[in-house]
């Protein structure tokens, strides 16, 4: 990683405070998610785990403001997310997102991948290109940049979607089962990642996932079964 790359999160503000106060979220007559409050501290690494179908999911979308809630609401820097034009802010300005599944457009390089998550940044296209690159840099994929997805192994096309979730300088990242597609090792190696660039930029980090090796990292550990959310410590 270049010494640019390194210096410029500094500027990065803390990370965003989380506070969800008795959300819930139906879909027709089921419950995905009931009655469900949790807080997360800036710069705090938050475990959601729990069987598949169990809400866990349903919850990290609420919080980036994906879904909406039926009830109850979600609160980032004591700002409700959906009052207002508040939500569209939310997505575009604190939250960055890694999904299992990259979703990389397949005939775009990486590089151009992250740029295009870039367009409504207000950059010009040299910044853009420049940008990109510095991420791809942070991510250690600064020789892969003009490679295509499928040229690209697992973990790698991982890496560069969570080089451009960087894109917006979030204070607060969600990753849904970030290494749910990958094999063993890579997942370490996509855990000690996360957690590198969580204390790197001071952001606040929500992972949801079934891996073990994340709750065992996380400063705090939460459990959703048939949609109720405990504390696991």
């Amino acid at each position: 990683m270049t010494e640019r790359a390194r210096a410029r999160p500094s500027s990065v503000p803390a990370g965003a405070e989380v506070l969800v106060e008795h959300a819930s979220r139906r879909y027709g007559s089921v419950d995905a998610l009931v009655d469900a409050s949790l807080h997360a501290a800036p710069g705090e690494m938050l475990a959601i785990t729990g069987r598949s179908g169990s809400g866990k999911s349903t919850l990290l979308n609420l919080i980036g403001g994906l879904e909406q809630p039926s009830s109850g609401r979600i609160v980032i820097d004591g700002r409700e997310v959906w009052r207002a034009a508040g939500t569209a802010r939310h997505r575009r300005e604190l939250v960055g997102f890694v999904f299992q599944q990259h979703f990389l457009l397949v005939n775009l390089v990486a590089r151009a991948n992250i740029e295009v998550a870039l367009l409504g940044s207000g950059m010009r296209r040299a910044e853009r290109h420049s940008r990109a690159l510095e991420l791809l840099d942070e991510v250690g994929l600064a020789d892969r940049a003009e490679h295509l997805p499928e040229q690209l192994s697992g973990g790698e096309r991982q890496r560069v979607a969570l080089a451009r979730a960087l894109g917006n300088e979030p204070r607060l990242l969600l990753a849904d089962e970030p290494t749910g597609a990958v094999d063993s090792a890579t997942s370490q190696r996509i855990l000690d990642l996360l957690a590198e660039v969580r204390e790197r930029r001071g952001m606040t980090l929500i992972i949801v996932s079934y891996d073990a090796q994340v709750g065992a990292r996380a400063d705090r550990m939460l459990t959703v079964t048939d949609g109720c959310l405990s504390d696991s410590g």
